[in-house]
């Protein structure tokens, strides 16, 4: 496996958020229902996150203030992600909205699609399937497969389970959050992260699908 290099080059794409691609580097992507978080959660979670961000003397309402919090001391960075990064996953723990991908017929649908072209377009390595949101490790061969692949990914599914429910609309929220995964550490401590959110969010086996391809104790493909 190859982890991020920030010597080597980086392709960033800005959209409501920005990301970050880098050729088969092992990358952690999460993304989640539109109704998995409530506007008035979101209000109070980015309320608190802004007074933060101004007692720290960034202005988060200036353009490239995320760059700012990436060169503050390692202590007030970890300070910042440890509290409205495991606030917000938390949150979305808290199963809010319909919580669909809960029903193991809408869990295949979205497995399914993430193992299709597993091993031919990129490598799957973990994933879990939450009542509202997913996470995932996989690797891709060029920075633009990624971004495209899980353009795929979410309108393949929104398509499938809408037309399953009998539904219209945006079924996943416009934008995914994707992270490079800096070292070895990190990988592992993601992959205890995937394999353990079922019972963090205090959920019974059959309301979560894990996969995980050196285990034949989790969900096959189906």
């Amino acid at each position: 496996m190859r982890f991020f290099d920030p010597t080597d080059e980086l392709l960033v794409t800005q959209r409501k958020l920005p990301h970050w691609a880098q050729d088969g580097s092992v990358v952690f992507i999460t993304w989640r229902t539109q109704d998995s978080m409530p506007k008035d959660v979101v209000e109070r979670w980015r309320a608190e996150r802004n007074r933060w961000l101004m007692a720290h003397g960034i202005d988060p309402t200036q353009k490239g203030w995320k760059t700012r919090v990436q060169a503050l001391p390692p202590e007030q960075m970890l300070e910042f992600h440890d509290h409205f990064t495991t606030r917000w996953h938390d949150e979305l723990d808290a199963c809010h909205g319909a919580c669909v991908l809960s029903r193991p017929e809408i869990a295949d649908k979205v497995q399914n699609s993430l193992l299709h072209f597993h091993g031919d377009r990129y490598d799957m390595l973990r994933f879990v399937i939450m009542p509202n949101h997913l996470h995932l490790l996989a690797t891709f061969p060029s920075k633009e497969d990624m971004l495209a692949q899980c353009d795929s990914w979410k309108h393949f599914t929104s398509r499938e389970i809408n037309r399953y429910l009998r539904t219209q609309g945006r079924f996943w929220q416009q934008d995914s959050f994707d992270h490079l995964v800096r070292h070895e550490h990190q990988f592992h401590r993601l992959c205890d992260y995937i394999a353990q959110n079922p019972a963090k969010a205090r959920l019974r086996p059959e309301q979560a699908r894990i996969w995980n391809p050196y285990s034949t104790h989790l969900a096959p493909p189906r």
